[in-house]
């Protein structure tokens, strides 16, 4: 179809454009919105950049990345090391690390434990993501509010009116416990994208189930 063409060359142009990602080989394939990536990145963090900047071409619609970190000899870092980096880094980015068990195997970081806000476990995952020598992540982290706040449906939906990329979207919320559903049509992997972001921020929310369609 003429439309995966134009969509495959235009998440390609978009990996190509970024300067962190210059020299990545990466193969693109467009099927009706669904891109899949394939290839060897030189680290965790070219990985994750790619998904950002494929996330944000217009018409892509969900992503399977079947990218394989391939670390240079000289970017080999030690299992020890890469868990005491880690640590260093949720130092330095106020992560509640007293609460997280890091595991190192092979390169691949996985994270257990409990958080309070889901801002917390997704400065966990940037952090980890900047670590040289991680290959491959895993945040099993789960959200326990100490303090239970009462999630209110009109704070959210006031929420989404607020920003740019959400006001004019047919966005509906539902509210159970701690729990915010989305559902409704959005134009953009983008748009639906921000749309769980500001669900997240909702003081005392647990989970965001995303189901908004991309039309």
């Amino acid at each position: 179809m003429e439309n995966d063409r134009d969509l495959q060359k235009d998440v390609q142009d978009a990996i190509k454009w970024d300067p962190l990602l210059k020299n990545t080989q990466i193969t693109v394939l467009a099927d009706d919105g669904l891109i899949t990536l394939s290839g060897i990145v030189k680290s965790y963090l070219d990985k994750s950049q790619v998904e950002a900047v494929t996330k944000s071409v217009y018409g892509v619609k969900a992503i399977i990345a079947h990218m394989t970190v391939n670390l240079a000899t000289h970017d080999e870092v030690s299992d020890e090391d890469i868990a005491k980096n880690v640590l260093a880094a949720f130092k330095l980015n106020w992560v509640p690390y007293d609460r997280i068990q890091i595991k190192v195997e092979d390169g691949h970081v996985t994270l257990d434990g409990e958080m309070e806000y889901n801002f917390q476990k997704e400065t966990a995952t940037k952090s980890v993501s900047s670590v040289k020598g991680v290959k491959v992540f895993t945040n099993n982290v789960i959200l326990i509010a100490e303090t239970p706040n009462q999630l209110e449906k009109k704070n959210v939906e006031h929420a989404l009116l607020r920003y740019s990329a959400t006001v004019d979207q047919n966005i509906r919320v539902k509210v159970e416990n701690n729990t915010i559903t989305l559902s409704g049509t959005v134009q953009s992997f983008y748009q639906k994208e921000e749309a769980e972001k500001i669900a997240w921020n909702a003081p005392g929310v647990l989970m965001v189930n995303n189901e908004l369609i991309i039309e």
